[in-house]
């Protein structure tokens, strides 16, 4: 995957062919982070605690699911990748890059989170079949965003 062209705000990558696979892959893994993941406080010393808590559950389950659907439409618009003799393109706007790496980031914080949050260097140590894909999920998630991060930096310079 490689940034070909931008301009204006608008993004222009090339995917060969298994990168696009690849991707669609791990995007139709969102969402990964489990529910109640977040707490408003690790004290739980807040007025009316678990009522605030119970609104941000619910706020951000329609956010998730807002962001299910118009991922599935993403993934289900033909004209999103153009076809190339040896991958893909994707154009994308600098608002939908952004949304996009929030949607990899929820796959490989979730990954992550699914896996026990293991510490850096350790996740090798807890590779086997059961943990496998999910591990697969949070690192090509990770690269994906390395690249896309890395397109958004050009624009900034």
């Amino acid at each position: 995957m490689k940034l070909i062209r931008l301009t204006k705000g608008n993004f222009l990558f090339q995917f060969g062919k298994r990168e696009k696979h690849l991707l669609t892959q791990v995007l139709r893994l969102y969402p990964r982070i489990p529910p109640a993941t977040f707490r408003l406080s690790k004290s739980g010393k807040l007025p009316d605690a678990e009522a605030n808590q119970c609104l941000l559950d619910e706020s951000l389950a329609e956010r998730r699911e807002q962001n299910r659907k118009t991922l599935q439409a993403f993934l289900a618009d033909a004209r999103r990748f153009t076809d190339t003799e040896s991958g893909s393109r994707l154009s994308l706007s600098s608002s939908e890059l952004e949304w996009l790496l929030q949607i990899l980031n929820d796959v490989r914080v979730g990954s992550w989170i699914i896996l026990g949050s293991p510490q850096q260097g350790i996740e090798f140590k807890i590779l086997n079949e059961k943990t496998a894909a999910d591990f697969w999920a949070m690192e090509m998630s990770g690269q994906f965003q390395v690249r896309f991060l890395e397109a958004l930096e050009k624009r900034e310079v």
